[in-house]
């Protein structure tokens, strides 16, 4: 079976729009913790999410694997992908502030740099990854700004929960290239289902839903989390694995911090300065060089 090449442009087009997405997961989270605690969000948005992507698998007639194997493999990448890093980042938000938070969370592309060259040996271009990878960084360092580490109650633990998460979610992206060979629908809604069928238990055991009064918006955002930052936003993942390779992917990380703080300009009212503005030009920037987008010195690769 013949595989068409990517159109490079669509591909970053799809990883903009998962970048707002999860972008948008921070501030529906803060949201959500302000009346349900950290495993009952990750379990209620698992859920939501793992049940639309079932019932559009089911409805698009996809065969679900059938083998032990095949279901071991699934709940690893539910683990790397959505257990461990939703509840590390949940968690760590109720001990640092979000800006500090959105800074540690962009280091996924660097932890795949690395564990690229050092672990698997892929030198494929090296100077272009490497290039990408370091303007994206700084581009997110220019917009958030020093008051990111501005951390009042300097909790190690938070900032080491958030870091931990963006290493989980390096090691899933990895990972996730053996599922090449499956429609990416199918993939998220195995994985997340996997997700689901261990954080539901652990937040019963935790937090006892049950005895929950969360508020409205608080419903409002956990509902957000499960349609949008985990059902859509998983499918396209999924698909941007397979096209734009693990560290093209979690370059997301870089405009999922730009998308925040712009966020938060439109939503909540917060200035953007003029450094903010230069570092997501900077952003944007480190993502086409690290996709391909643009090749230097100064080569646009146009969509075919």
């Amino acid at each position: 079976m013949l595989h068409k090449t990517p159109n490079i442009a669509a591909e970053t087009s799809l990883l903009v729009l998962l970048s707002f997405l999860w972008g948008g997961s921070f501030t529906l989270t803060e949201v959500a913790l302000d009346t349900v605690p950290p495993a009952s969000i990750v379990a209620a948005r698992l859920t939501i999410g793992a049940g639309l992507l079932v019932l559009t698998a089911l409805w698009i007639r996809l065969k679900f694997p059938n083998t032990i194997a095949s279901w071991s493999a699934l709940l690893m990448q539910g683990i790397l992908q959505s257990a461990l890093p939703f509840t590390l980042i949940s968690w760590g938000q109720t001990r640092i502030d979000s800006g500090l938070a959105g800074l540690l969370n962009t280091t996924p592309p660097l932890f795949v740099f690395l564990i690229s060259l050092i672990l698997l040996g892929d030198r494929a271009n090296l100077g272009r990854r490497f290039t990408g990878t370091v303007i994206g960084f700084a581009g997110v360092a220019a917009t958030l700004g020093p008051a990111a580490f501005a951390d009042d109650q300097g909790s190690v633990l938070g900032q080491l929960a958030i870091t931990g998460a963006s290493l989980s979610y390096a090691l899933a992206a990895l990972f996730a290239r053996r599922f090449s060979g499956q429609p990416p629908i199918l993939t998220a809604a195995c994985s997340m289902s996997m997700a689901a069928a261990i954080m539901v238990p652990a937040a019963f055991l935790t937090d006892q839903p049950h005895t929950l009064s969360p508020s409205t918006e608080g419903l409002a955002a956990i509902l957000g989390l499960g349609c949008f930052s985990t059902a859509i936003a998983m499918a396209i993942y999924f698909r941007l694995v397979r096209t734009l390779g693990p560290l093209g992917v979690t370059t997301g990380s870089y405009l999922r911090a730009g998308f925040s703080m712009l966020l938060g300009a439109f939503l909540l009212g917060e200035a953007l300065s003029g450094a903010q503005m230069l570092g997501f030009v900077l952003i944007l920037l480190g993502v086409a060089v690290t996709t391909g987008q643009i090749r230097y010195p100064l080569r646009v690769r146009h969509a075919q």
